[in-house]
Formats: structure tokens, sequence, C-alpha cells
């Protein structure tokens, strides 16, 4: 639970505070006192950014059907795993929308696990700091919509459309100059800098779609760049090794930025520790200038105890399990007080009250999300081996299961014998499925591996999600000395989202 927030003032007290916000920006220019001011006094009238959960299809047939339109559209171009390494359609389209990024300051995040979550982190903080914010992550849970989100909830259906209409003869126009049509991932990415300069935000949260260098996203200029833990993923695009992967990641150091870094392997710590001195950009190292002091188990989530740029915040909960979102919020913090000029600019540390606050409305759908109850019925997102090793340890961490079933639909791209090989240790049994995507990997393929990795005897094939999700909470609940079993469903965020839908979450 949030800590306790005063009441929203009444319409009088707007005024009073109105007043008082302007009588304070006397030495500003009188117009911008007035804008800021209004700002202000707007966002305190309406309280903080609420936690949303992931959004449901449109109620209303009409306007439902006319999202379907703008996702069909959207289909039709190059899917966003396919990378043709270049920004020149992307800054062709800001060229023409007028620079749309460049309204706003930025934080961009990079790296291989964890982006999203520690996106929504920031995002949580920067809002608790009465800070209008922006946030664009990939891919989504369930709906479209979720990808763009304003002041800490997805946009409506209604202005998604609005957005992509009012781009739409841009992007048209960009496509008949170009070689290639925008992608599907580049047009999103335009429809976010556009939305986020018309609402407009203070700051903007923008996660890489994949890589860095040439990212669609990498048209920003951003002030803090974030380095999650990178490991092996997209290998045939961004290289074989850590290193190799930092190198193209690395790519969204700006000149004199400040440079959040998460933990990493040694090679990949040299490239972008190199990439930092080229660009003359100060580095702030987890495991040196800040980092988790201690962690415990809590009800619902973690109690931390984190060490910032600005010093050390205790007692804040999280309500998200296992040790990588600990290292996750610790990267989010650091990110929120570099963005602040703490630790460089201005001694001192964020108002920890407010830090705790903000931690303790998080929510990561899909990342150790628990959806039923009788058996226990867990989503995790996790895709590659370094992301299921985290997502095993969490769940042993924080869950008392005597017996696990596993459901894992995964990607045809993937390293699914990695994370096979991840989760045996844990899984009792494994259901093996199949989205409803054309990325998904055959489920006779994938059982045909899960064989090499289980043995025959704990592998079961459901090539029908619903079907495998009927599977395995009946294996949970088939035997009653079984009574503290549960189920985890994993392999894809395609897979997790589908099965959020199935087992009635909205």
């Amino acid at each position: 639970m949030s800590e306790p927030r005063p009441d929203r003032p009444d319409a009088s007290d707007s005024d009073d505070t109105f007043a008082e916000i302007v009588d304070e920006e006397t030495q500003r220019d009188p117009d911008l006192a007035v804008i800021e001011a209004g700002s202000r006094t707007l966002r305190a009238a309406s309280g903080p950014p609420r936690a949303e959960d992931v959004p449901a299809r449109p109620a209303d047939p009409e306007v439902d059907k006319a999202l379907r339109a703008v996702e069909q559209e959207l289909a039709g171009r190059w899917g966003e795993t396919k990378l043709e390494p270049s920004v020149t359609r992307i800054a062709a389209l800001m060229d023409v929308l007028g620079e749309p990024q460049r309204a706003y300051p930025s934080i961009h995040i990079t790296g291989t696990n964890g982006k999203t979550s520690t996106a929504r982190m920031i995002e949580s903080l920067l809002g608790a700091f009465d800070l209008r914010t922006g946030r664009y992550t990939s891919p989504h849970v369930q709906s479209i919509t979720e990808r763009i989100s304003l002041d800490g909830a997805p946009m409506d259906p209604e202005r998604f459309i609005s957005t992509y209409e009012d781009i739409k003869p841009y992007v048209e126009m960009v496509d008949a100059q170009q070689p290639y049509r925008l992608s599907f991932f580049e047009v999103l990415t335009g429809m976010a800098y556009a939305a986020f300069a018309d609402a407009p935000v203070d700051v903007a949260v923008v996660e890489v779609g994949m890589g860095g260098t040439w990212d669609a996203t990498n048209v920003i200029d951003a002030a803090v760049a974030v380095v999650t833990p990178i490991s092996l993923d997209h290998t045939d695009r961004l290289g074989s090794t850590p290193g190799e992967i930092a190198t193209e990641k690395s790519g969204i150091i700006k000149q004199g930025a400040t440079v959040i870094l998460a933990q990493q392997p040694v090679d990949a710590a040299q490239v972008m520790l190199k990439k930092a001195v080229e660009a003359d950009a100060t580095v702030a190292r987890e495991g040196m200038e800040f980092g988790v002091v201690s962690r415990e188990i809590a009800v619902g989530g973690q109690l931390l105890t984190l060490r910032g740029l600005g010093g050390e915040y205790d007692n804040i909960f999280l309500p998200l399990y296992g040790a990588h979102q600990a290292h996750n919020a610790v990267v989010a913090l650091c990110a929120v007080e570099a963005f602040f000029g703490i630790g460089a600019e201005q001694p001192g540390a964020l108002d920890a009250d407010i830090v705790r606050s903000a931690f303790a409305s998080v929510i990561s759908p899909g990342r150790l999300e628990v959806v039923r109850s009788s058996p226990t019925v867990v989503l995790d997102a996790a895709h590659n081996p370094a992301g299921a090793r985290a997502t095993a340890d969490g769940l042993s961490e924080a869950f008392g299961f005597s017996r696990l079933i596993g459901v894992v639909g995964a990607s045809g791209d993937k390293d699914v014998r990695g994370l096979l090989e991840a989760f045996e240790p844990i899984f009792a049994e494994v259901v093996v499925t199949q989205n409803s995507t054309e990325r998904a990997m055959d489920a006779d393929a994938l059982a045909a591996v899960a064989v090499e990795v289980f043995g025959h005897d704990r592998v079961q094939v459901e090539p029908r999600l619903d079907d495998a999700l009927e599977a395995a909470i009946t294996l949970a609940e088939e035997e009653d000395e079984y009574a503290g079993a549960g189920v985890l469903v994993t392999g894809s965020v395609i897979t997790v989202g589908e099965a959020r839908l199935l087992l009635g979450r909205r």
C-alpha cells in the first residue's frame, strides 16, 4: 500500500496556491511564471499519478473498431523485430513533425532485461515529484495502448487513434521519400514523441526497442542514459557476446550525459565506460557509486535499503518480487537523482518519504504477477536465459511452492534451450504450448527441446494455450499432498499477455 497522501484541495485552495506560486516566480519571465503556476496547480489539484493495470479493449464498439483499424494498418508494416540499421526514416519523420522529441527532457533506457520495470519505477518517482511524465515502452502485454503512457496511465484509445490519424499524413510523406516504409516500431515511436509534445510532458521516459545506436528511439538527446543488465539476446542482430551487444547499446550515451550503469559483465562494462569517456559523460556504477544495501522479503514484495547518489534511503517497500527488481529499483532511483542533478550539481538527497510513496505504488504487469489462487498462478515475461534465471530465483525466494508446474510458450528466435535449462531445477513438470503469433515456436518443436532438458515423463504438449493452462492447473491440483502447488506461465511477453486474458485479468 502506498502511504497516505493529502486530500485534494478545493477550488478556493487552488486559487490561493496559484497566486502563491505566481508570487514566488516574480524573478522569472512573467508569462512563464503564469504557465508554470498553472501547471503546478493542476497537478496539485488532480493528485499524483495512480498506478494502472493493463487496459482492456474499448467498451465502445465504434472506438474498438477504429482502434482495430489502426492496429491493422500498423501490423501491415515491418515488424518491430526486423532491424534495418538506420535512423534515417525516423529522423525524417521527426523533421516533418517539427522535432517534437526536442520539446522536453528525457531519460533513455537500454539493456537486455529489466528495462520496462525500471521505466515504470522511474515514471512513478518522477510523478511523485509533481512532474508530468510520458513513458514509451515495448512490447505490450495485452493492449497496444500500453506502450505510450501519460501521467502513469496508458493513452486512452480515443487519444491513441487521434494521435495516429494526426501523424499519418506525415508518415505517408516520409514513406514516399524513403527506400523502405517506416516500420511498425518507427511509427509508434513517432506517435509517442508527438503525443508527449502535445500533452505536454515535463519529462519523457523512453525504453529502446532493440539495441541503441540504430534504434528508432535514438533521435532523442537524453541527459540521462540508463543501462540495465546486458546479456545474450537478439544475438543475430546485436552480437554474440555481451561486449558486442554493449557496443550497439552504448549508442544512447550522448555528449555530456550522465550514465547510470547497472551491474554488467566485464566486457560489456568496458565498452560502456569507453563510450562514456568518448562522450565526456559522467558514469555512476552499481556496486561502486550506488547499490542495494539490504533487502528483506515482505508480504506482497520486499523491503529495501538503497544507496543512491545522494545518500541512503531506508524502509522502502517495493511491491514486486525478486532480487532483480531490487536492483532495478536502485538503478531507477539513481536515474531520477541524476535527472535532478543530485550527486553532481547539487548535494543532498531526494525527499525520502516521497521516494517511499513512489516505490510503494509501482506495478509491473506480467513480471512475477499473481493472477489466480488455489492453485496460485504466476505470470512472468522472461524470454531469455538470464531473465529466466532471475525469475526462477525470485519465484523460489518469494513463494513456498511444494510443486511447480511450468507453462512455456516461446518465440522461435530465442534461446529456448537456455530458457528451459534455467527453469529445469524448479519445474516438476512443464506444459509446452504456443501463442497465437507468427513468431511463436511450434509447440511440437519446443517439446522436442523440452524432452532433451526435462525427460519424456516431465513434458506435456498442449498446442492451444487455453488447453495448456487447464492442463497445468489440473496437474497442480491433482494430489492432496501437493496442496501448495503452483503454476508459472512464461517464455514470452505475448504468451503472458494472452494467458492474462484467458485467466480473466483485464
